[in-house]
Order: C-alpha cells, then sequence, then structure tokens
C-alpha cells in the first residue's frame, strides 16, 4: 500500500507551524503593568477598622504589664466573662 503526499514532500513541518503560533502570540502581547483597584466600599470597611484611642490606650498597657510580669490574672473575672459571653450568644 502506498501513501501519497505524507513526509517532507509535503514541505511542511508540524515544529515551524507551532513555532509561527508562539511567535504571533508573543507579538499581540502587550507588555503592561498589573493594575489594583480598590472598591469605595473595601476603603470604607478598611477606614473603620480604626481602634480608638481608649482601645489602643488599654491595649498598650496590657502589653506593658505583660513585658514587664506585672499583669495579674484574675480568674474569677475570667470565668465570669466567659460565662457571660455564652449566655448572650
Amino acid at each position: 500500500m502506498k501513501i501519497n503526499g505524507v513526509g517532507s514532500s509535503m514541505g511542511v513541518n508540524p515544529y515551524n507551524a507551532q513555532t509561527n503560533k508562539l511567535d504571533n502570540v508573543k507579538s499581540s502581547y502587550k507588555a503592561g503593568r498589573d493594575k489594583l483597584e480598590i472598591s469605595s466600599e473595601a476603603k470604607e470597611m478598611l477606614q473603620g477598622s480604626t481602634i480608638p484611642a481608649e482601645r489602643q490606650e488599654k491595649v498598650e498597657k496590657l502589653k506593658s504589664q505583660i513585658e514587664s510580669g506585672t499583669y495579674a490574672l484574675n480568674p474569677k473575672a475570667t470565668a465570669k466573662g466567659i460565662i457571660d459571653y455564652y449566655l448572650k450568644h
């Protein structure tokens, strides 16, 4: 059985065709920069997450007490807080 028109006698190189496709893709690609857009809702959420000054002062005071080793834990107050939390929820 003889098949005509297949092989190098046709003048078609499948690798060359693939290379041409890649060259077309590369030439159509625009070298640009990435862009990030933050919605107005997200901006509002970011602004709303600021910690009030009084809360920040309390946190700083607790941090310094813990670092210096002078922080005293009150187990009864902790237990009461946990129970109150779960009774509300």
